[in-house]
């Protein structure tokens, strides 16, 4: 068949909304990932001020989340950092509440900036103190508040892309803007958080982590601990945090993790299928990725795209947080990995 009387063919099933495979099949089944992503970074030096303005122009009630979005260069509109995952920068100035909600899509706080914040999860208060790891399930009752003098910042990270992919998002505001305290501080981490659960609990694959706040002190400690160990050539000391009645992922579309590297360590090029956000808990350091080379230094947020080679340089000691949408990679045996030299 001719190249005109091919291009005919096309045009009349395009009437009826067809396309040939045999055109578009490399991109559909492409040979190895071919991510649109860009590795980007925000400085927070930077974008602080921006962060600060927004709490001078809208309330936390008015704006119900002050949140400014992280989005990839790539995405830009999309309201995503990576293709399955948002990321933002949420504001609570003091004597603020940022009201009750619950939604479908799972969320986490990851602390960067000031004192005296707590957020409530179905009942339950945490005081939000820096680089706590804090989670909220899906379609849990959630709602932020600071008590203390000081505005917090705190970076989210939800599967707002996911949800939207499925057409499953559901929200649903509180009768009140504050949740009912039923339980006092602290009671999910002693019940469920030490290696011991309640008597009559039982898990079921749905269910999400009863512990809600992984406390930074917590983190620093475990990976202080096995730094006195062996280290990781690919990934220095890293480790990944779990639902302690599982040992899955603490919520089953987003997987994070913490890593210590020593100042001076270089780690070897490493690649994965999950596109994976990382922020700059302490220290500071470089990152090449997939050729781009970018400095990163205190509360910077950086990403890395699917399948693109990635070596860390620590200049200082350094603690990076991470997440990705690892955990439904493996569940649909597509996530893969590559140690490279």
């Amino acid at each position: 068949m001719t190249t005109t009387a091919r291009q005919e063919f096309y045009q009349r099933i395009d009437q009826q909304h067809m396309t040939p495979l045999w055109e578009v099949l490399g991109a559909l089944v492409p040979k190895t990932p071919t991510s649109p992503l860009q590795a980007a970074l925000w400085r927070y030096a930077d974008v602080r001020d921006h962060v600060m303005e927004a709490g001078r122009l809208i309330t936390a009630a008015e704006a119900e989340r002050r949140v400014l979005i992280l989005e990839n260069p790539a995405l830009r509109g999309n309201s995503s950092i990576t293709q399955s995952l948002y990321a933002g920068l949420q504001l609570i100035m003091p004597g603020e509440v940022a009201p009750a909600h619950r939604h479908a899509q799972s969320a986490l706080r990851l602390v960067l900036d000031g004192e005296g914040a707590y957020t409530a999860v179905d009942g339950e208060r945490t005081t939000m103190r820096r680089g706590d790891f804090i989670i909220t399930p899906a379609w849990t009752w959630h709602d932020h508040g600071n008590l203390g003098d000081q505005p917090v910042v705190w970076l989210d990270g939800l599967d707002i892309p996911t949800v939207r992919f499925f057409d499953a998002g559901f929200a649903e505001h509180g009768a009140a803007a504050t949740q009912e305290t039923a339980r006092p501080e602290g009671d999910a981490l002693a019940r469920y958080g030490n290696n011991m659960l309640p008597v009559d609990f039982q898990q079921t694959a749905s269910q999400p982590t009863k512990v809600f706040v992984y406390p930074f002190s917590k983190t620093r400690e475990s990976l202080m601990g096995i730094a006195r160990g062996a280290i990781d050539a690919h990934f220095g000391h890293k480790l990944r945090y779990v639902n302690p009645a599982t040992g899955a992922s603490p919520m089953p579309t987003i997987g994070a993790f913490a890593q210590y590297l020593p100042a001076g360590f270089e780690t070897k090029q490493y690649r994965a299928t999950d596109s994976t956000v990382y922020v700059c808990l302490e220290g500071s350091g470089s990152a090449e990725i997939g050729g781009v080379s970018v400095d990163f230094a205190l509360n910077d947020v950086f990403v890395v795209p699917s399948w693109h080679p990635l070596r860390l340089r620590a200049a200082s000691d350094c603690i990076l947080f991470s997440f990705s949408d690892r955990p439904m990679q493996q569940v649909l045996g597509l996530w893969r990995e590559e140690k490279m030299a």
